[in-house]
């Protein structure tokens, strides 16, 4: 097997907050006392001042150019992270004597995000694939009448079971809302075909704190007006993400990774290559050593971002997560809803860390398949 970092830094497939670049990592850290010309640190600046302006001004055009972001979308910098979507959305959008809201489940986040919508709107279920553990996605197009619903939502990766879309759904023309929180900047994206788009960074695009909320000017327009300030859009679009103070930190973060992912990746394109073969390398490994591995979703709908898989000996699990970490492997364990094992592996984790986890894979399935 390869050997682990030598800089004292481990392989983190943590499923979020995760790893990040570590060029990003040291820069922010050389910065972090003072900024340069500036001689006040990040954290210690208005962030209505001209320094934190700057940042959150390369954040956004950096957005914008990666992304290829029409001129007709806001791209705004919010706090709450999904669980305030979860409200948020169904609130300005969603009014409860009208249309309902047509959802997605797709798996625990979607199921979340339904939840919360019908305490606070009308939403209806118009697929859920809970009775197969949240293994597969519905077939495209969803096919819904559009003068049935008020916007249809889903979540394009879900962590926890390990679920993708390849591609956008197909809504016709019901609004379409979606969840990106986990393979946000993973590759490039159509936004035309949202009205509503919306990611954590904290998995893709840099540190817990900030969620980036990409939307059709029309559609904020189109919103509820009569609630508190800070849980409409249209406030945070009209006050350009500083309705309140925004987190600074983490939209300085988002900065650099954006910054990060032009000049040292080069694009989208070249970082959905990369991901394309990591996922590919691990999930080689599970259908090869078919004997004690087996993946959680079918292979169609297998995520780019967290590899989802088991062990057909359970009692074994253990022993796989602690050699795993002494061989600098950490954070590999599913979550609590699933079990087994979880490797999350966004934009920045190393191709390295891939194939030494694919070589430890192998070694392990050697000894006790």
């Amino acid at each position: 097997m390869q050997p682990p970092p030598s800089n004292n830094r481990i392989f983190n497939f943590s499923p979020g907050p995760a790893t990040l670049p570590e060029s990003v990592l040291q820069k922010a850290a050389s910065e972090l006392v003072a900024l340069p010309g500036v001689g006040s640190s990040i954290l210690e600046v208005s962030h209505r001042g001209p320094v934190f302006t700057k940042y959150m001004n390369v954040a956004r055009d950096g957005l914008r150019t990666l992304l290829a972001v029409p001129e007709d979308y806001e791209i705004l910098f919010l706090q709450g992270g999904s669980r305030l979507q979860f409200a948020m959305i169904p609130m300005n959008f969603q009014r409860p004597q009208e249309k309902p809201a047509a959802y997605a489940i797709t798996g625990s986040w979607g199921k979340k995000a339904f939840s919360e919508a019908q305490v606070t709107g009308n939403a209806t279920a118009v697929w859920d694939g809970g009775a197969d553990h949240y293994r597969s996605l519905p077939e495209q197009p969803f096919n819904l009448d559009p003068n049935q619903y008020s916007y249809c939502y889903y979540v394009s990766n879900e962590t926890i079971q390990g679920v993708q879309f390849a591609d956008e759904p197909d809504s016709g023309k019901i609004p379409l809302v979606c969840d990106a929180s986990s393979d946000f900047l993973h590759k490039p994206l159509d936004i035309s075909k949202y009205a509503l788009l919306y990611a954590c960074a904290q998995k893709n695009a840099g540190a817990a704190g900030v969620t980036i909320v990409i939307v059709r000017k029309d559609f904020v327009e189109s919103a509820r007006p009569e609630l508190p300030g800070y849980l409409s859009f249209g406030s945070h679009v009209e006050n350009q993400s500083l309705y309140n103070t925004p987190p600074t930190f983490a939209i300085y973060i988002l900065a650099l990774i954006v910054q990060w992912l032009i000049e040292d990746v080069g694009g989208l394109k070249k970082m959905h290559s990369q991901n394309l073969a990591k996922a590919q390398r691990l999930y080689e490994v599970i259908d090869q050593y078919q004997g004690l591995y087996t993946g959680h979703a079918e292979p169609h709908c297998r995520s780019l971002m967290n590899v989802v898989f088991r062990l057909k000996n359970e009692s074994l699990l253990d022993l796989f997560l602690k050699e795993a970490e002494q061989n600098g492997l950490a954070s590999l364990a599913g979550h609590r809803s699933v079990g087994g094992i979880r490797a999350s592996i966004y934009n920045a984790m190393p191709v390295a860390g891939v194939h030494h986890l694919a070589e430890y894979m192998a070694d392990f399935a050697a000894k006790h398949a």
